[in-house]
């Protein structure tokens, strides 16, 4: 039987960087694994017990002086406080750069460094699949400045992997059904555009799965099974929480602003690494997010 040191000298050692909303479901999942876990945010008290605070700024480097040290696998999972260019410059970009410099400087070898990137870096706008292979030309500050980080993490000094994720809901999010409930939920021609959503669950297996492959790809797309139209989720969360379709004001002509894009994100190369969704569209997720308001419960 191993002793005590054996145990802790061969546990997976695993920092999160921005662990916000994905990163502490990230850092349960994993902690409830076993595997030592880190939260680095500016506020790491309101992490939960299970993760391990450690208090820093990425955009100032002399914040991560004293990383966590033997480290095995890093998320970058960090982001913008407002929407601006440069906040997303400043977070992604800036941010990550020095992350790698500390890592490097303190000598550290992680496996591979994993970053939570978008699938904002795409500005098709017909409706088509993207895949992995699809051109990512975006049009918007968001998206360039998102693949300009992936292209600084790529080119950089470890193994590395960028995960796009659709939008993210779940537990707390559920702006979409409050919206509905708010009455304040747009409808006109631009609902007919593709969305393409991954709950916050998914996102965190999703990271965890990619970490124990042996030789994950450098880039994944991480959306669900169905790329929807944003009115048939209205319609369908409609009828689950019992709210009329009357009220439903029209949108603007042109409808989802150009940067939202209208595409149909591809999962294929995820499915086929051997991951399985625990909600593989967004009704399974929808219904999991209802069932914890106090809208009624569904049969």
């Amino acid at each position: 039987m191993e002793d005590q040191s054996q145990v802790e000298s061969s546990m997976t050692r695993v920092l999160i960087a921005g662990c916000g909303y994905v990163g502490t479901a990230l850092g349960k999942m994993l902690a409830a694994e076993g595997h030592a876990v880190w939260g680095l945010r500016r506020r790491p008290e309101l992490l939960p017990q299970a993760i391990a605070p450690f208090r820093a700024d990425l955009c100032e480097p002399s914040s991560l002086a004293g990383l966590p040290n033997q480290l095995d696998f890093v998320f970058y999972l960090a982001a913008a406080d407002e929407t601006s260019d440069a906040a997303y410059h400043s977070v992604y970009v800036v941010g990550l750069a020095n992350l790698l410099e500390a890592l490097l400087e303190q000598g550290q070898t992680p496996k591979r460094i994993f970053f939570t990137s978008s699938t904002t870096v795409y500005a098709q706008q017909d409706g088509e699949w993207v895949d992995e292979n699809s051109p990512s030309q975006p049009d918007h500050f968001s998206g360039q400045r998102l693949l300009e980080a992936e292209q600084v993490l790529l080119s950089g000094p470890f193994a590395a992997t960028v995960v796009r994720l659709g939008g993210i809901y779940g537990p707390g999010r559920t702006g979409l059904i409050d919206s509905l409930r708010l009455r304040e939920a747009a409808r006109g021609p631009g609902d007919g555009a593709y969305t393409n959503r991954i709950h916050r669950d998914d996102c965190a297996g999703v990271l965890i799965h990619l970490m124990k492959l042996p030789n994950p790809e450098q880039l994944y797309i991480g959306v669900d099974d169905e790329p929807t139209a944003r009115n048939q989720m209205f319609d369908w969360l409609q009828k689950r929480t019992r709210i009329s379709t009357q009220w439903a004001r029209p949108a603007p002509v042109g409808g989802l602003r150009r940067s939202s894009g209208n595409k149909r994100c591809s999962n294929r190369r995820l499915v086929a690494s051997g991951y399985v969704f625990r909600y593989p569209t967004f009704r399974e997720g929808y219904a999991a997010v209802l069932g914890q308001t106090d809208e009624p419960k569904l049969s």
